[in-house]
């Protein structure tokens, strides 16, 4: 049995409820709403992608094709990632991997077995490329007897028809490996065998390992990101069908034009919440935000990157975190108004009927939202807003120094052993920090931050807290379980590795 259907009795995720089901097995439609108000509350639910053989071993054959950083070892990334995922277990975190979600229920549940198969529908492609060297006119005998030209009796294995025939009589594995490959198969006519002949092309999905990109989780639930490289816009898709099929809240998704990915993105409670533009993320994405409301904070916090744009840079928690609830690091070189790399800061507030009369510029309304004041530099108005700063090195930021990952309540993992020394000497840091090695995987360029996405934090005692509680009501009520995502199948994976 799964831990994730040992938990039992209703449980709260901030705000939120979590929906009871019995052990009959029967799946609601909603198992739980999604949110998270600050980075310093407890993680409850972090959803990981562990680095898959098939599409890694593609991307592994060139590192900057695949926007790689470095060549990579795929056995030690795999150690890597499995090593962060204890150690998240450890914690007592719920840790929920893609490809899981992927297979979950399939083996039982038609519905799910359908719409995995849909899924990968749309990554398969066939397409007919006409053998040049064959006759103009020729052609074959079906099994009637009529004889049809090359293209007619070509044309059924390209089809939809011939497609869903094939998808239909896969193993779930199968299907999986299609999702993440997204393959094209070229046709040609032959003059024997079957004859066809095929060519084979993919478009794999060899930096889904970063789940933190491809949407950004607000206080009111998910947004689907559109990430700048096109070779990544599949993976939003894959990213949004786990997230439906776990019964999450995707609140909305950015449109054409704009661009937002994850790793620009802190909340800070129901105040404010940080949002970078620059190489990554872009105005058009965080006006979108704001009209609509989908951010939930009382002040958002615009940080511009507009004097810098580097690749290694790229987002903001690749040169900034939280630790604490009045605790962050930031790179030490874009701090003060005279640094050359400096972040600035516009800030909106939720428009009330005097802030005309307070400064706030009333031309530049978005939503429910007003500027109040724009490009402050960036340490300042952390500090402002009451944060103690621990600086960072430009050798340690290379390193991924500052995209820590914090599980609440200032329990935080770094992948920077300098780093983590200097924090928890800092007087200004009231937690605790473990050091996790991660090159292996920040070859692949990205830390232990952007390898997760916490999809469901909360306040209160905190996840320790609300796991002794549960253990103390499951020895009262075994009749009832909570099932934090999926059915009675969680271990589908496991069971069924070479179908």
């Amino acid at each position: 049995m799964s831990r994730f259907h040992e938990l039992r009795d209703t449980q709260s995720v901030g705000n939120n409820d979590m929906l009871r089901i019995t052990s009959s097995g029967r799946i609601p439609r909603r198992v739980m709403k999604t949110g998270q108000s600050h980075e310093n509350e407890y993680a409850n639910v972090v959803i990981v992608c562990a680095p898959a053989i098939l599409s890694k071993m593609m991307g592994s054959l060139h590192p900057a094709g695949a926007l790689y950083e470095k060549p990579v070892n795929i056995r030690l990334a795999k150690e890597a990632h499995q090593h962060l995922v204890a150690v998240l277990e450890r914690r007592g975190v719920i840790v929920r991997d893609v490809r899981d979600i992927l297979l979950e229920r399939v083996n039982w549940s038609v519905g799910d077995r359908v719409c995995l198969e849909n899924l990968a529908f749309k990554c398969l492609s066939y397409v007919f490329k006409e053998d040049s060297s064959a006759p103009a006119n020729g052609s074959e005998t079906d099994s009637s007897g009529e004889k049809k030209t090359i293209n007619e009796a070509s044309s059924y294995y390209v089809s939809d028809q011939y497609k869903q025939a094939v998808i239909e009589e896969m193993g779930k594995q199968q299907l999986v490996d299609i999702i993440l490959t997204n393959p094209t198969v070229v046709i040609s006519p032959s003059q024997r065998d079957t004859g066809f002949t095929a060519t084979y092309q993919f478009e794999p999905l060899s930096n889904i390992i970063f789940v933190r990109d491809q949407q950004i989780t607000t206080r009111k639930g998910i947004v689907m990101a559109r990430l700048r490289s096109q070779q990544r816009q599949r993976e939003v898709d894959i990213m949004e069908f786990c997230f439906r099929k776990l019964g999450l809240d995707v609140i909305g998704r950015i449109p054409h034009p704009g661009h937002l990915e994850g790793g620009d993105f802190f909340p800070l409670g129901e105040k404010l919440c940080l949002i970078g533009i620059g190489p990554r993320s872009d105005w058009a994405a965080v006006e979108y935000l704001m009209e609509r409301d989908l951010l939930g904070t009382d002040t958002v916090a615009v940080v511009k990157d507009e004097f810098e744009q580097k690749q290694e840079r790229m987002h903001l928690d690749t040169v900034f975190n939280i630790l604490g609830d009045d605790c962050c690091i930031m790179l030490e070189e874009m701090m003060g108004a005279d640094s050359r790399t400096k972040r600035v800061v516009d800030e909106y507030i939720v428009c009330q009927s005097a802030d005309s009369e307070s400064g706030s510029d009333s031309s530049k309304r978005i939503g429910r939202y007003i500027l109040r004041r724009q490009d402050v530099e960036f340490s300042s108005f952390m500090r402002e807003n009451g944060f103690t700063i621990i600086p960072v090195t430009d050798e340690e930021q290379l390193s991924y120094g500052c995209n820590i990952l914090n599980l609440g309540n200032g329990d935080v993992i770094s992948i920077e052993r300098n780093t983590a020394r200097r924090i928890a000497c800092s007087k200004a840091f009231k937690g605790t920090i473990e050091y996790l090695d991660f090159t292996a995987v920040t070859c692949m360029y990205g830390g232990v931050h952007c390898a997760t996405q916490v999809v469901s934090r909360e306040r209160g005692s905190g996840r320790n807290g609300r796991l002794q509680q549960t253990t103390k009501n499951a020895n009262r009520s075994n009749n009832r379980t909570i099932d934090v995502y999926g059915g009675a199948d969680s271990g589908d994976s496991e069971k069924e590795m070479s179908s």
